[in-house]
């Protein structure tokens, strides 16, 4: 799979216009998901202050809801292991933007993996094929998944919509690490979004790790 990129520093997620991925749809019967996602991501230049806003940062790249326009999108997408750092990869379902904010994410959190970026994009795709599937148990409980490129290991999670349902926490992450077979070394941690606004932080003072 070649990498979309305009130049060495900076990905570019563009995708053929609409009419481009009809023409290369072959005349078959469509296969339609259970829920229409969106992938986003979201750059920022290291060591670099902005003034923009973090939700002004996140770019929707594209949305699809049939097995076959997934795969035409996943297809022009380039690969973890080439974009830049600090980089994030969304995939949430249709309405829900991945912000802490958004009425659907306010009251969740998020399961957090940590990986060797060797293997983040495979885990990360194993993770977004089974999200796209509906095969993680409490599914209608799940808002997306962010895989978050960073300089020294990547962070893959999984957010939910209601962080005080315990037991949808904790079959969430026993589903994840089934159907991701998740080696027994890894950790797995868990924090609730309001944290997330009251620390300013995505991955530090985790409350739950399993």
């Amino acid at each position: 799979m070649e990498l979309a990129a305009t130049d060495q520093k900076q990905a570019d997620y563009s995708l053929p216009p609409a009419a481009d991925l009809d023409s290369e749809r072959p005349a078959v019967e469509l296969h339609p998901l259970k829920h229409k996602f969106v992938f986003w991501y979201t750059r920022r230049t290291p060591g670099v202050r902005s003034q923009t806003s973090y939700e002004d940062n996140i770019k929707k790249i594209v949305d699809f809801s049939t097995v076959e326009d997934f795969w035409i999108c996943y297809c022009h997408l380039a690969r973890p292991s080439t974009l830049p750092c600090p980089t994030d990869l969304h995939l949430f379902k249709d309405g829900i933007r991945p912000l802490w904010e958004d009425s659907a994410n306010c009251n969740g959190g998020k399961w957090i993996i940590r990986f060797k970026k060797a293997v983040s994009g495979r885990f990360w795709e194993d993770l977004v094929l089974a999200l796209i599937g509906d095969q993680l148990d409490y599914g209608d409980n799940i808002c997306g998944a962010v895989l978050s490129i960073r300089f020294n290991e990547d962070i893959l999670s999984v957010w939910n919509r209601n962080a005080s349902d315990n037991q949808a926490v904790m079959g969430l992450r026993d589903s994840i690490k089934k159907h991701l077979k998740i080696p027994h070394t890894y950790v797995m941690e868990y924090k609730p979004h309001d944290a997330s606004l009251r620390d300013h932080s995505s991955y530090r003072n985790t409350w739950l790790r399993g």
